[in-house]
């Protein structure tokens, strides 16, 4: 079986260095990447961000929504390194997953390419503030 490569939506060089846990990060001072499970701070990374490439946040099951919050968080704090969303992804999620912040995508099953793009681009509006930089609809209207 060929292990599929991460669906990257970023131009940069792609970080390979392997993401370590959040507490071996914390004794470490070479981590460039770093993973993220569920019901961990997020926020003890923020002292660190400028050293990090890389973060990985683990999505155990489609239905656990706690890692759009870490990516939002990690974002807005200033995070410009690679955001990749690890596991239970699925394609309905991957627009919403990019307005919390994440640019990359290394599902447990693939996803179709064609799919990934037509759920991206299927709402050009927005509705609310996101951690990216589209102007919800509202806002639009009333200027």
């Amino acid at each position: 079986m060929t292990e599929q490569a991460p669906l990257r939506l970023r131009e940069d060089e792609a970080c390979m260095e392997p993401a370590v846990t959040l507490e071996a990060f914390a004794g470490q001072t070479n981590a460039v990447a770093v993973r993220i499970e569920p019901g961990e701070d997020t926020r003890e990374l923020l002292p660190h961000l400028d050293r990090l490439r890389r973060i990985d946040i683990a999505f155990p099951a489609f239905t656990d929504g706690r890692g759009y919050s870490a990516a939002r968080i990690l974002r807005e704090a200033g995070f410009a390194g690679e955001l990749r969303a690890v596991g239970d992804v699925l394609v309905d999620q991957i627009a919403y997953m990019r307005r919390c912040g994440f640019d990359a995508f290394d599902p447990d099953a693939p996803l179709d390419p064609k799919d990934v793009e037509a759920a991206l681009n299927r709402f050009p509006q927005v509705y609310q503030s996101a951690a990216d930089a589209s102007t919800p609809i509202w806002s639009l209207r009333h200027q």
